[in-house]
């Protein structure tokens, strides 16, 4: 690519002129002055004949009040008709009028005219298509008068120590190109950083993705991703680039790799205002590098167990109050309420595979933290509120026979749901409320929360598109994607973190049936979260055909999606900011369309335009929305794929190797946690301060090594808490023990006596004492699975206990207990007891309802009592788990190859049990 230098004359800047390609089809302009045409000749001409021919709006006649009561003659019949094409010319006009301004100043929706359902539908395609024809060119234009003649810098020598000869052949056989550099600490190059660097504005990017969009690099791979590239490749840069190489422009990139492997030298230049700039944005970089180096080292050393811990009470300070992962994953209620379903389909699937001896795989890292911030801030309840009233409100519309308002927009809080709406209606279905002159819709919580869910009264999903935005003081904002009725602009910083936050919600919210989300750009790991919902391409002009073939009106999809009939709703999200042909073409597609077009970058065609800022603060001017954005960086992008990689694991791990116990003696004080959460040998405590402090026993009983009180307040308050909270917490749990019962070590660190024991401890020691003692293993495990009298820690406080998304707790407890009572059957089986086989195996599902292996174990055990009227029994209460399991997913293959083997006729009574 031949680098073009700016001419210059008498120290100004001479721009140099460029063509300006077309961006029309002859049609389009056809349809645009023909629109234009026939709106000048209705708004006009129309007004023109009819002063010319007829007269005015009143006519004399009708200023006679003796019309009235006198006979009405042929003039007086023709001076109302003439009234009335006067009025509706006015009405025409006025409809022309709210269509120019909504499409001028990109309001979204335009204002409706009362009575004018079709002249303003006829003014709304008129106007659009003059507007399109005059915005689709003519916006070079102001641009170009508005923006200032910049002054030439001072001519200043560059640093490259190469000939004259050399710098002129530069000028038309070189190319500029950057070398990706490998990671530094955890950070990673970007296309926005080296845009940022090299050309001084990261929104920028697109032109060096544009440059580098399938060209092979040294590696073999190509970019098809604006979100990945790989240290080592070599990517050629626009004219005005700085701080890059100069090769010859036909240079392999293998050669140039070679020849310059590290940064490039930064030219000589003069203090500008630019380059400070430039300066503070690197050195955020390099300090946010050095964070992530420091935390990186805090997050190896935490690894280590508490029972090795002999850092000082700073670095575990740093440790327990490194909440970065909490700030923007707990924050964003919604999206967390839904990866975490999803993630339990995962879990459950993984439970179909266990293997005898191993648990399921755990993650690590900042995958398990970011696990813990999806439970701290998970908002289940509002996520059931959100769907359920949907879904209840379509249904009472349906059965009304009335046709869904416009949601442009929700505000979700603790005591309401409220929907924007447009056109204002104040006749909403019970138990929804009018509010704002009907332009709000509203459900209170507590309503919300009595509807029964999946029942009768309940329809498709109208509003799949909600999606949240951020939130202000009250709750979350929300934006519903199809209701722009054109293309939705995200620029600013953060872009690529909003549209990636604003696509995991969308994959995993259950207020949609069936979607389908095009991500551009970006986002090709995000099938690992939600495969049959997101694909990624890598430029808009492979979906552009698709789309268009595609489009659907939004009436006929809304009507549809009530009835029973859902059409699956379409989004899409690019992180490529579009060609002016392509934004040509979706702005016109998003007209017609009832899909969501969400773009970054400069476009000249969106209807609504979130602007996000530095801060992290996002603005919808048009809807007059201003939230704290929600957004998912990169590194909690990267936690949540690696968390939901590990969900996919099937290889299992070994469970970790308990404490042996030195006597079975009843303990003084003995802390239940297999099944509801209880603590005997203690007096209570006033309420209100129970569940704090059981917590607090149970996080040290199950970590014998012994905890940190830093370490232990960041556990208890994961979003934090004063050094004083904390103290007068532990110093009450000690008085409430006793001082034998909670002992401190020489490094600070907590840990109960031994006269304060798990039933999970003991329960452990009996099944390894059963691996010893063959003779009495049966009576051994029989007394384990006594200790299991419901789910892990039921009745366990709300918001408390995240800690065991990032512990071996859950995954050893579930698996140990199943393991157990899978041994126990298969002894009760042998020696002919099936009825204590079945008893085993009830005891286990319990606490592990969902290890698919222990209802095997059922089905063998009760099938071995050759009661078929039992076994049936069996699989059709299996049947109907499986079909109503809030996670979903069925049953295994497995199981239902059992079913099949030891009842043949188990589908003909399921059949028979639904048709009923």
């Amino acid at each position: 690519m031949p680098t073009r230098e700016p001419a210059r004359s008498h120290g100004r800047h001479v721009p140099v002129p460029v063509r300006v390609p077309a961006r029309r089809r002859a049609g389009d302009v056809l349809a645009g002055l023909g629109a234009l045409v026939v709106l000048v000749a209705l708004v006009g001409g129309v007004p023109y004949a009819l002063l010319t021919f007829v007269g005015p709006p009143i006519a004399p006649e009708l200023l006679d009040i003796d019309v009235l009561t006198s006979n009405v003659g042929p003039s007086t019949i023709i001076a109302v008709l003439v009234l009335l094409v006067w009025l509706a010319w006015f009405q025409l006009f006025v409809c022309v009028l709210v269509e120019v301004y909504a499409g001028v100043r990109r309001v979204g929706m335009p204002a409706r005219v009362p009575m004018s359902g079709g002249m303003q539908f006829l003014a709304n395609k008129l106007v659009s298509a003059v507007l399109l024809l005059f915005t689709a060119g003519a916006m070079v234009v102001p641009l170009a008068k508005l923006a200032p003649t910049p002054a030439a810098p001072p001519v200043t020598a560059v640093a490259y120590s190469a000939p004259l000869v050399e710098q002129t052949l530069e000028t038309h056989k070189t190319k500029k190109v950057y070398v990706v550099q490998p990671p530094h600490g955890r950070h990673h190059e970007s296309l926005w950083e080296i845009a940022e660097k090299c050309l001084g504005d990261g929104r920028r990017y697109p032109e060096i993705y544009r440059l580098n969009q399938v060209k092979e690099q040294p590696d073999g791979s190509r970019l098809r991703m604006a979100d990945l590239i790989r240290p080592g490749w070599v990517l050629d840069m626009p004219d005005d680039a700085r701080n890059v190489h100069i090769v010859p422009s036909g240079q392999p990139r293998e050669q140039t790799l070679r020849e310059h492997p590290g940064r490039a030298q930064a030219e000589t230049r003069p203090d500008t205002p630019e380059r400070r700039t430039q300066d503070r944005t690197e050195g955020k970089h390099r300090q946010q590098d050095q964070r992530e180096d420091r935390k990186e080292a805090d997050r190896q050393g935490s690894t280590q167990t508490e029972r090795q811990d002999d850092r000082g009470p700073q670095t575990i300070m740093r440790e327990a109050q490194d909440g970065d992962l909490t700030d923007y994953l707990a924050a964003a209620s919604l999206a967390a309420a839904g990866l975490l379903l999803v993630l339990a389909r995962r879990r459950r699937e993984q439970l179909w595979r266990r293997v005898f001896g191993r648990r399921i795989v755990r993650p690590r890292d900042d995958a398990a933290q970011a696990e813990v911030a999806l439970r701290l801030g998970g908002d289940a309840p509002g996520a059931r509120v959100l769907d359920v009233g949907l879904r209840v409100l379509g249904a009472e519309l349906a059965a009304q026979r009335r046709t869904p308002p416009t949601v442009y927009g929700a505000h979700l809080s603790a005591r309401t749901l409220d929907l924007w709406i447009h056109p204002a209606d104040d006749d909403p279905p019970a138990p929804w409320t009018a509010a704002d002159g009907g332009q709000v819709w509203r459900l209170p919580a507590h309503e919300g929360r009595l509807l029964p869910e999946g029942g009768p009264g309940q329809g498709g999903a109208p509003y799949p598109g909600l999606v949240s935005i951020g939130t202000d003081d009250g709750g979350r904002v929300l934006i519903d994607l199809e209701a722009a009725q054109g293309l939705i602009n995200v620029r600013g910083a953060h872009t690529t973190a909003a549209l990636a936050a604003l696509a995991v919600e969308l994959a995993t919210n259950r207020w949609s049936d069936r979607m389908r989300i095009t991500l551009v750009g970006f986002g090709e790991e995000l099938t690992a979260i939600a495969p049959g919902r997101i694909r990624a391409v890598g430029g808009l002009a492979e979906v552009l055909p698709e789309l268009e073939a595609s489009a659907a009106p939004r009436m006929e999809v809304l009507t549809g999606r009530i009835t029973g009939s859902p059409r699956s709703a379409h989004y899409l999200l690019s992180a490529v900011a579009p060609t002016h042909e392509e934004a040509r073409r979706l702005a016109l597609l998003a007209r017609r369309d009832t899909a969501g077009y969400v773009l970054a970058g400069e476009v000249p065609h969106a209807t609504w335009t979130l602007e996000i800022d530095e801060d992290g603060r996002a603005r919808l001017a048009e809807l007059g929305f201003e939230v704290e954005a929600q957004l998912l960086p990169r590194r909690h992008y990267r936690a949540l794929i690696d968390l939901f990689r590990t969900a996919d694991r099937l290889d299992g791990e070994l469970m970790s190797e308990p404490e042996p116990l030195e006597g079975l003696h009843p303990p003084a004080v003995e802390i239940r946690i297999l099944g509801p959460v209880e603590i005997t040998g203690l007096p209570p405590l006033e309420e209100g301060r129970m569940a704090l402090a059981t917590e607090l026993l149970v996080y040290l009983a199950t970590h014998v090594g012994g905890v940190h009180p830093v370490v232990l307040g960041g556990v208890l308050w994961p979003r934090g808490v004063q050094d004083m909270v904390r103290d007068a917490t532990i110093a009450r749990v000690a008085q409430w023990l006793g001082p034998e019962n909670l002992l401190t070590d020489e490094a600070g660190r907590l840990r109960l006596g031994p006269d304060v024991r798990t039933d999970w401890a003991l329960f452990r020691e009996l099944v390894r004492r059963s691996h010893g003692d063959p003779t009495a293993r049966a009576v051994l495990l029989e007394k384990a699975l006594g200790l299991v009298r419901g789910p892990l820690l039921a009745g366990r406080r709300s918001g408390g206990y995240t800690w065991l998304a990032a512990d071996d707790l859950e995954y050893d407890v579930s698996a140990a207990v199943a393991d157990a009572a899978h041994q126990l059957c298969e002894i009760r089986i042998a020696g002919g007891q099936p009825d204590a086989a079945v008893a085993a195996v009830r005891a286990a599902l319990l606490l592990a309802a969902d290890d698919e292996g222990l209802w095997r174990d059922l089905l063998r055990a009760t099938h071995a009592t050759e009661d078929v009227v039992r076994l049936r029994a069996v699989v059709e209460g299996l049947t109907r788990r499986a079909a109503s399991h809030p996670y979903g997913g069925g049953m295994a293959p497995e199981t239902e190859a059992l079913i099949e083997e030891l009842l043949p006729s188990w589908r003909i009574h399921v059949v028979r049990e639904s048709s009923a």
